[in-house]
């Protein structure tokens, strides 16, 4: 049995201010499709992951050199099983989507809402309240609606439909280990970020370097120019500032909360695709980006922030 991880002692604002980043994680990873879907077509996947962790990690690098050395074996402590778990999300999300459709591909991946309830009571031995399985279970009624499900698409399971899956399940697992992993140790955000980043980097590098051919030339700065802006936004915006915020926020959050609250971003991703994308959705797809947001909203409304040092998780106040 794993002892009760209590939240880091805490101010009274930063509960709040932890749902209101994570919202704008999900806005940000909401764009974050369509942008990668551009840069995808100037570098093959897994030397745009290489390029776009790789950048993230050289720009994260200093703070982690800067660390004091008993914070930095912390960071390395974490990272490193934390790095290989997320490379095993974008490996998964990116070919399970060339392998499936779209619509399939949203509804499986919004699964991890469903799942980090449970991977948060095996793993971390804390049963979430009641009031969190209904949360996520209108977040994820909304994810079905909002992709259309099955109904439009092939009803056939293959190889694409299994790596979301994984993905969904993994995406539950690593919220929660980051949350055991790093509330035992004193690693700064940034360093911690940076280690992530240089897993995932290294690990897409050494992949694209084994399978058979080899890796184009990277784009030029004239030519390329959209595959860099790219770039440039998926690093500073959908990895060093998403990852530095889901780390801070699972310091003052229990994962549940936190894996609903990011499962919001398939609604901030149709909206992108709608008015940046012009892609049309149907009034079901409408209902459903509306559930998952108002399940993201209720939460938060719900949630009465815990006393500085208190031991009482956000999940406990939930089910009151």
């Amino acid at each position: 049995m794993h002892p009760t991880l209590p939240l880091a002692p805490t101010s009274p604002l930063a509960p709040r201010l932890s749902d209101l980043a994570l919202l704008l994680v999900a806005v940000v990873w909401g764009t974050s499709y369509g942008v990668a879907k551009g840069a995808l077509v100037f570098y093959p996947v897994l030397g745009f992951l290489a390029v776009r962790f790789l950048l993230t990690f050289a720009l994260l690098l200093p703070a982690l050199l800067r660390a004091p050395a008993p914070e930095r074996r912390d960071a390395l402590a974490a990272g490193l099983p934390l790095g290989a778990l997320m490379l095993g999300i974008f490996l998964c999300e990116t070919f399970g989507l060339a392998l499936t459709q779209a619509s399939n591909a949203a509804f499986l991946i919004s699964l991890c809402v469903v799942f980090t309830p449970f991977a948060e009571w095996w793993l971390l031995r804390q049963r979430p309240g009641r009031a969190m399985f209904v949360f996520a279970a209108v977040s994820l009624l909304g994810a079905a609606l909002l992709s259309g499900g099955y109904s439009g698409g092939s009803a056939q399971w293959g190889w694409g439909d299994a790596l979301m899956l994984v993905a969904a399940v993994l995406r539950a697992i690593t919220v929660c280990q980051t949350t055991r992993l790093t509330r035992r140790r004193n690693a700064p955000v940034l360093a911690l970020t940076a280690v992530q980043a240089g897993v995932i980097g290294l690990g897409s590098l050494l992949l694209a370097l084994a399978l058979p051919g080899k890796l184009p030339p990277l784009p030029s700065l004239t030519d390329g120019s959209a595959f860099w802006l790219a770039c440039i936004y998926l690093v500073l915006g959908c990895t060093v500032f998403a990852f530095v915020v889901q780390n801070w926020a699972l310091r003052h959050s229990p994962p549940t909360r936190v894996g609903l609250l990011m499962g919001s971003e398939p609604a901030f991703g149709a909206l992108f695709a709608v008015f940046w994308l012009g892609e049309q959705l149907s009034p079901t797809a409408w209902l459903g980006g509306a559930l998952i947001v108002g399940a993201a909203l209720w939460t938060m409304a719900r949630r009465s922030p815990s006393p500085p040092g208190s031991a009482h998780t956000a999940a406990e106040s939930a089910s009151s």
